[in-house]
């Protein structure tokens, strides 16, 4: 059990560790800066050490209580002999990867649903049905025949926007009883992203700029995990239910789309020579709309695999070099996303509110508007 003055003294000694060691090697830190990196993990890990060993010690029924305020054998003759306990048990940080695994998907389908590739399909059907176009026989015909054969056992279009609205705060559909739309969403996953992009830009500037290329004390990890913990933390209440169920049932709707789309006959028809080309073909055609596919297929793509990585316990680690050596793995995802995330006006590089012109106004100035996700 520690006392109050073990604690104090711990501390203390600590702090004297700490300082002589800076003292005693103050060249090698200056020209290592790695060293410094592995000593404070030590020392943290050592101070982290003895405080769960203390934990573990047996507590007095009364908690200390007694000894606090002078009654019976054991009432300390000095408040430094008191209990002193150390905090209670850090928040779980700890995610179900499957769950966030999923949101990943579910973020992947939505930018598709945003491209217009059901509706594409089900436009197609309709033309189809009604004998509008020159389809009879091959292989898109009989795929446009049988794809909502089992549409009552599918989730529907309003029940998938709905869930894309709880999941992931898109879409402006009313969401489900019961449920609320995540609206923190894309806030905290835009600032995730910019931080990871900042502490890379920081990392490349460094390496010009700097004498020394590969030092570690240009760019803070700790904004990093911090925007990953945060963001973590929202996927967590946000990722119940049937989101799992959901996204496969949703990711196998999407491949018979695309083997539709990309059938030779429908291609033929449009003239196009993959799948992508036959949805901006029929979107621009029949829904007047410029889907801007490339870019949302590549938000789809790089968004899946930043929220992928946090799914794992990458953004638990401590240590500056493996954390460091864990987020090259989505620095170019990040830039991705962000290069197309600016083309369409949905999220901008750094942390200031931007605002993208609505109506020009009759005096000559402008009315401006937040960007939004949709």
């Amino acid at each position: 059990m520690s006392t109050t003055g073990d604690n104090q003294s711990l501390f203390d000694r600590i702090a004297a560790l700490r300082e002589t060691l800076v003292d005693q090697l103050g060249p090698q830190l200056i020209q290592n800066p790695q060293l410094a990196d592995a000593l404070t993990q030590q020392i943290e890990d050592l101070l982290t050490q003895t405080v769960a060993e203390d934990a573990k010690a047996p507590i007095p029924p009364d908690g200390g209580f007694a000894e606090l305020i002078g009654i019976g054998n054991e009432a300390a003759r000095k408040v430094t002999e008191t209990r002193l306990p150390q905090g209670v048990e850090d928040y779980d940080e700890q995610v179900a990867s499957e769950r966030i695994l999923a949101v990943a998907d579910l973020y992947y389908l939505y930018q598709h649903e945003k491209v217009g590739v059901f509706r594409a399909v089900w436009k197609l059907q309709e033309l189809f049905n009604a004998g509008a176009v020159r389809l009879s026989t091959g292989d898109g015909a009989y795929g446009l025949y049988r794809f909502d054969r089992r549409s009552i056992l599918r989730y529907t279009q309003k029940q998938r926007m709905q869930t894309y609205r709880r999941v992931l705060g898109y879409t402006a559909v009313e969401p489900m009883p019961s449920a609320k739309p995540n609206t923190q969403f894309h806030p905290l996953f835009t600032q995730f992203i910019n931080n990871v992009a900042e502490f890379w830009r920081d990392k490349r500037i460094s390496d010009v700029i700097r004498e020394r290329a590969f030092d570690p004390s240009f760019g803070s990890i700790a904004t990093v995990r911090r925007a990953g913990l945060d963001l973590r933390n929202n996927l967590k209440w946000s990722s119940y239910g049937h989101v799992n169920v959901f996204r496969i049932e949703v990711l196998q709707l999407l491949d018979e789309a695309f083997k539709i789309l990309g059938a030779d006959d429908v291609k033929k028809l449009f003239g196009a020579d993959n799948a992508w080309d036959v949805v901006e073909e029929v979107m621009l055609r029949y829904f007047k709309q410029d889907v801007n596919a490339s870019q949302r297929h590549r938000l789809a793509v790089s968004g899946r695999s930043i929220i992928r990585w946090l799914a794992h316990k990458h953004i638990l680690n401590t240590s500056r070099a493996e954390f460091e050596a864990l987020l090259r793995e989505i620095a170019d995802y990040v830039e991705e996303w962000l290069t197309s995330a600016e083309t369409l006006g949905i999220a901008f590089r750094g942390h200031t509110q931007r605002v993208v012109p609505f109506e020009p106004r009759r005096n000559g100035g402008r009315k401006l508007r937040s960007a939004s996700p949709d």
